[in-house]
C-alpha cells in the first residue's frame, strides 16, 4: 500500500538528515497518515479511507459527501 492520503493527495518528500558535522544522509519525509473510518448519513454505513490529518480537517470542514463521488470516480482531491 502506497504512503498516499486518498483526500489531499499528498505523499513522501525526499530529503537529507544533517548530522552536527553537516554531513547529509538521505531520508523521506512521511505524511501523517491514518486509516479513518467515516460515516456517509446518504448510505447509512461507514467507509474506511487513509487519510492525512490535514485530509481529516478538511473533511471536518466541508464534508465527506464532496469528496465520495471524486473518490468514487478515481479523480485525487489534492493532484493538480
Amino acid at each position: 500500500m502506497s504512503k498516499i492520503c486518498q483526500i489531499t493527495g499528498k505523499h513522501p518528500l525526499f530529503g537529507n538528515n544533517r548530522s552536527h558535522a553537516m554531513n547529509a544522509t538521505k531520508r523521506r519525509f512521511l505524511p501523517n497518515l491514518h486509516y479513518h473510518r467515516f460515516w456517509i448519513e446518504s448510505k447509512k454505513r461507514f467507509i474506511t479511507l487513509r487519510v492525512s490529518a490535514k485530509g481529516m480537517r478538511i473533511i471536518d470542514k466541508k464534508g465527506i459527501d464532496l469528496f465520495l463521488n471524486k473518490i468514487n470516480s478515481g479523480i485525487n482531491y489534492g493532484k493538480k
